[in-house]
């Protein structure tokens, strides 16, 4: 047996107190006469025996109680298994979770609440001289310094719900990199442990760390959510018909009834949808929406839903913009489709470039970029045109019939498209159209069955090795292609067989090819997130943005302003905010006054799920690692971490043997009676 405060065992001297009043017995004696003792000779002496018994009793009842009450002060122990020697002092780690879920209520109350009592029991159990650190989803940097107990305590109280999210792998790897020199390391993780958050990874620590887990007893709470919204079309116009697609999820294991959404935007309510989603499930909703105005928008969509509230709204944000940029560079001068087509209408700005005088460097600013008729195209374009694709440019290529195979076959290859195989001059029609294509949405009322499609006098062939990317809109007989979209990174590229030449085909009067045209350019806008997770997403994208050599960028809301380090790439700007933005809500993007985009932040939805981790399934994700589970439900805290530490505790003990000698000594001094003679 060992003792934690060996010092107050000098207190043992104590038992000489009782000792000595034992020895010099202080008590006055009263003197009686009486006329004849003789007969009183047999009881005296039984009398003086009973006497000297009871008070040998007495003594050996306090002596005991002293002596076990130095002990309980002194904390002895039975070590464990495990021998620690506490002279190293120990070097403590506690992940107190402080997480949405944490909101959550069970019969000890908060969560959170009941996670930091168990935090503090961790504290006081250790030694004065131990130092802690204290570790939240924050991850700020006031959480990588070791505390004392008193500072420690401090934190514990300040913590507070925060939207970051974390997982229990990040948790760990962060509570090992506090520990240094060689002092006992102890890691403590105080958490409701959602599936989320304990995920299914295998976790590997180091094996001299001694790991403690509490987790707490949560409900299974029912929760709905808005898990997702993405709005149909990329470009937005004043006064158009919009049309937003909501997702909602249902977390909990019953069926979730009508539930009420709401859209909002610019604080106006826009429209109104119920839904009943199923245990478990997703259940998407379309709402329409008009009458925007120019510039930013700030959309809402929320819903109704109970007790948990924090998933119940997502924000997002985009731009109606004035107009659209397209350039067409053009080889024929005498073809004018492009120009009259983009022309007819005041939303487009067009920018015409002769194949001769190409402006490379302005190509990253235009949203779709048109190669008409183009005579030797080069590879400098070829390479261009590339990086304008993988940055989520569109591209559209009407070939030139009468320009050399070779030359039109190694511009195309150098896009990643398929090789010029030869020009066929034979009459063909095109003839299928690939109707349920996102292009074509919309265009016609009601599916037609003999549709009239193009006809072409001459067009090229394709030698097309690979076919997995492709995506045919207008085929000609055989499946050869006549009009084809090809993914390429963040853009596509979409190639036509045949020019726009009269003599060619009549493609550029048939009634097919103004919607084509404007889908394709409706569908190449250059589009920002609409909205960002909170403590997750780290990098923001706008449209490239250019400085003085003064100037600065600023994200700015409601009592917050931060400065994002900036980087510039092909045709967009990068933010860096690290972690920086913690709420939900709208941050302008503001250079001096002007603000130049709004964008929306969110909650992570990874707390939504309100299941959690079995005790066994976490130990699985340890593997054969040594853990221990402290079960606040059974189990003192306090108590679990000192037997951990030290073995088995003995002072509680000791208090009680206390009390028992006491009350002996009480009983003795009350109800042993010595008999008097009659």
């Amino acid at each position: 047996m060992n003792f934690l405060y060996s010092g107050f065992l000098f207190a043992l001297f104590a038992v000489a107190i009782p000792v000595i009043i034992h020895l010099f017995n202080f008590r006055k004696f009263k003197k009686v006469y009486f006329s004849n003792v003789a007969f009183l000779k047999e009881i005296k002496e039984q009398n003086s025996s009973r006497e000297k018994l009871k008070n040998l009793l007495i003594l050996c009842c306090r002596i005991l109680a002293i002596a076990f009450l130095v002990l309980a002060f002194a904390r002895p122990f039975l070590p464990s298994a495990t021998k620690i020697d506490q002279s190293k002092g120990n070097s403590v780690s506690i992940y107190l979770d402080n997480s949405y879920s944490m909101d959550a209520v069970n019969k000890e109350g908060s969560l959170l609440d009941e996670a930091k009592r168990k935090a503090r029991e961790v504290v006081k159990a250790f030694q004065i001289n131990d130092r802690f650190q204290l570790l939240t989803n924050d991850f700020e940097g006031k959480h990588q310094r070791l505390l004392n107990g008193d500072e420690a305590l401090q934190a514990i109280d300040e913590v507070k719900i925060s939207s970051a999210s974390r997982k229990l792998p990040q948790v760990l790897n962060r509570q090992q990199s506090v520990f240094t020199g060689i002092s006992n390391r102890f890691l403590y993780v105080i958490s409701d442990f959602q599936k989320g958050f304990s995920g299914d990874e295998m976790i590997k620590t180091d094996e001299n760390i001694h790991i403690s887990l509490g987790k707490l007893n949560a409900n299974n709470l029912p929760n709905v959510a808005v898990d997702s919204v993405w709005l149909l079309s990329p470009m937005h116009q004043v006064n158009a018909t919009e049309k937003l697609v909501v997702q909602l999820r249902n977390y909990g294991d019953e069926e979730a009834k009508n539930i009420p959404i709401k859209l909002t935007i610019n604080k106006q309510q826009k429209a109104i949808s119920s839904l009943t989603v199923e245990a478990g499930k997703t259940k998407r909703d379309t709402l329409s929406f008009s009458g925007l105005s120019l510039g930013w928008q700030k959309g809402t969509v929320s819903l109704k839903d109970f007790p948990l509230t924090f998933d119940d709204d997502l924000n997002f944000s985009f731009k109606v913009n004035a107009e659209q940029k397209i350039v067409s560079i053009y080889g024929k001068t005498d073809e004018k489709y492009i120009k009259t087509l983009f022309e007819a209408d005041s939303y487009f700005k067009l920018t015409e470039m002769p194949e001769a005088n190409i402006n490379y460097s302005s190509l990253q600013g235009y949203n779709l970029v048109v190669l008409n008729g183009l005579n030797s195209p080069s590879s400098g374009l070829a390479q261009e045109l590339k990086s304008y694709v993988s940055n989520g440019g569109s591209v559209v290529i009407f070939p030139n019939l009468n320009a050399e195979k070779n030359v039109y076959t190694a511009f195309l290859t150098a896009l990643n498209l398929p090789a010029v195989a030869e020009l066929n001059t034979t009459l063909s029609k095109v003839s299928s159209i690939e109707l349920k294509h996102p292009l074509f949405k919309d265009v016609f009322e009601t599916l037609p069955q003999n549709i009239d499609l193009p006809q072409v006098n001459r067009y090229f062939s394709f030698s097309e090795s690979n076919t997995r990317n492709i995506e045919n809109l207008l085929q000609l007989p055989a499946g050869k292609l006549f009009f084809a979209r090809y993914p390429s990174g963040n853009g596509q590229i979409y190639l036509s067989a045949t020019d726009l030449a009269n003599e060619d085909s009549n493609f550029a009067k048939h009634p097919v090819f103004v919607p084509l045209m404007y889908k394709i350019a409706f569908a190449s806008a250059k589009e920002q997130p609409i909205y960002y997770t909170a403590m997750k997403d780290n990098v923001l994208e706008t449209q490239k943005i250019e400085l003085g050599a003064n100037q600065s960028l600023k994200l700015v809301a409601d009592n917050f302003e931060v400065i994002p380090e900036l980087r510039q790439t092909n045709g967009k700007t990068l933010l860096y905010v690290a972690d920086q933005v913690k709420k939900a809500g709208f941050y302008d993007v503001k250079k001096g006054d002007s603000t130049l985009a709004i964008v929306a932040f969110n909650d992570n939805r990874a707390e939504s799920n309100m299941h959690y981790t079995s005790q066994a399934d976490l130990q699985k994700l340890f593997g054969k690692q040594q853990i221990t589970f402290l079960d606040p439900k059974s189990d003192s805290i306090a108590s679990a971490v000192g037997a951990k530490n030290n073995g088995t505790e003995l002072w509680k003990l000791c208090l009680i043997l206390t009390l028992v000698f006491l009350a002996i000594e009480i009983i003795l001094v009350r109800f042993y009676h010595i008999r008097k003679p009659s």
